[in-house]
């Protein structure tokens, strides 16, 4: 059978793709959210809790990755894949915020695998020097499907309605488990893969984190004095990436009377700025390591830089033009994807590869709790103060995390 190069980079490339479907499956419903709730007559506090719904599906990502250590990448991820695009299509006959509170819980219990199987890609996949690369590379799927989103949602309400956007991102999740099925199998199995390639992903990666060993107890992981900085940083990070995600399109239609066209023109800003930020993130680790920064510590300085940047999300509902505050907004989104990626990719440079699902999952339980407090808050609230002290708190959160990042992570031996 022929051998062909570089097979873990079409890898990566296909699960990218994945990433896409699931950020578009999720995103839709922000962008949808005008004219769901206008329709529905859903108010702003019950959106907070449809929103809510899929922060709280979502935090089982323990659950997610414990599946995919357990069983495989494989066989796992095209079960996830299959259920959340089912989920997703069963959107577009929902009605009532009851309704979508439950198909949003539902569809963040599956697709909260997207992370824990990224990263067990990139740890089984790749040699350490190339980690944070394809952890950026597979992050990038993450802001390409909510770069689509805002186009075909207002393709849809155009042309037929907001339901078909639904219908949509659930087909092709569909059709994107046909070509999973044909061409991932592990490095072990892979048919396609040279021995020169699996000499050097083998040969590539820390001798303790490829191991194969007994499993630890789900408690011994929560033990770990790493997997709670990592759970920290993201718990104090990812409310930015709810902001942009599921209230933005809102913001900018109340606040700055953004038309249907106008946000199918501007609401994807932010997350083509957040593209470059998953490029940026690995590029700074990569500038660190060259001078001397050992591995660690170069992750943690990205996550430094990523957290001053966020300092300009502060400024958004303060400036009077609405161009300048959807600079800012992409600012936010360009720094929250340098730090996210970084911090993220710290769980494949501390775990061993048969545990690295579950500590993903476990940090990402922590990182969607801070989304749901902050959309739960944020809901019973803007009403009455407005976005602005919530813009502050996303400009300050991060360097909170910083620090906690620098104070508690302990390198291995």
């Amino acid at each position: 059978m022929r051998r062909f190069r570089n097979i873990r980079w079409t890898i990566i490339g296909l699960f990218v793709v994945a990433m896409v479907i699931n950020y578009l499956a999720r995103s839709v419903l922000g962008v949808a959210a005008p004219a769901i709730m206008a329709e529905q007559h859903i108010s702003a506090a019950e959106y907070s809790w449809i929103t809510g719904a899929f922060q709280i599906g979502i935090m089982f990502q323990p659950l997610a990755g414990y599946v995919l250590d357990v069983v495989g990448l494989k066989i796992g991820f095209t079960l996830f894949v299959t259920i959340w695009s089912l989920i997703t299509m069963a959107h577009g006959l929902a009605t009532g915020w009851m309704g979508f509170a439950g198909l949003r819980g539902a569809l963040g219990l599956v697709e909260g695998s997207a992370q824990p199987a990224g990263m067990k890609l990139v740890a089984e996949w790749f040699p350490a020097r190339e980690r944070g690369v394809a952890g950026g590379i597979y992050q990038i799927g993450a802001s390409f499907g909510a770069v689509f989103a805002p186009p075909l949602v207002a393709w849809a309400v155009l042309n037929h309605s907001w339901r078909a956007a639904f219908f949509i991102a659930g087909a092709l999740g569909l059709v994107w488990v046909i070509a999973w099925l044909f061409w991932y199998a592990p490095p072990a199995k892979h048919r396609r893969l040279s021995p020169a390639e699996r000499t050097l992903i083998v040969e590539g990666q820390e001798a303790s984190l490829a191991t194969h060993r007994k499993r630890p107890p789900l408690g011994e992981l929560l033990r770990r004095r790493n997997l709670w900085a990592i759970a920290a940083a993201r718990f104090l990070a990812d409310p930015v990436w709810g902001m942009l995600s599921f209230w933005m399109p809102l913001y900018l239609v109340q606040v700055r009377h953004f038309d249907l066209g106008q946000i199918a023109m501007f609401a994807w800003l932010p997350f083509l700025a957040a593209d470059l930020g998953c490029l940026f993130g690995p590029i700074v680790v990569a500038w660190l390591q060259r001078r001397g920064v050992d591995l660690i510590d170069a992750r943690r300085g990205a996550f430094t830089v990523g957290a001053v940047l966020m300092t300009g999300m502060m400024f958004v509902g303060t400036v009077t033009s609405p161009i300048a505050a959807i600079a800012l907004l992409c600012l936010g989104g360009f720094a929250h994807q340098t730090l996210s990626v970084t911090v993220i990719t710290l769980s494949s440079d501390l775990f061993p590869q048969d545990q690295v699902a579950t500590a993903t999952g476990m940090s990402g339980t922590a990182a969607n709790l801070g989304v749901l407090i902050f959309t739960l808050v944020l809901g019973s609230m803007v009403a009455e103060v407005g976005y602005q002290p919530f813009f502050i708190l996303l400009g300050l959160l991060d360097l909170v995390g910083a620090a906690l990042l620098w104070v508690l992570i302990r390198k291995p031996a």
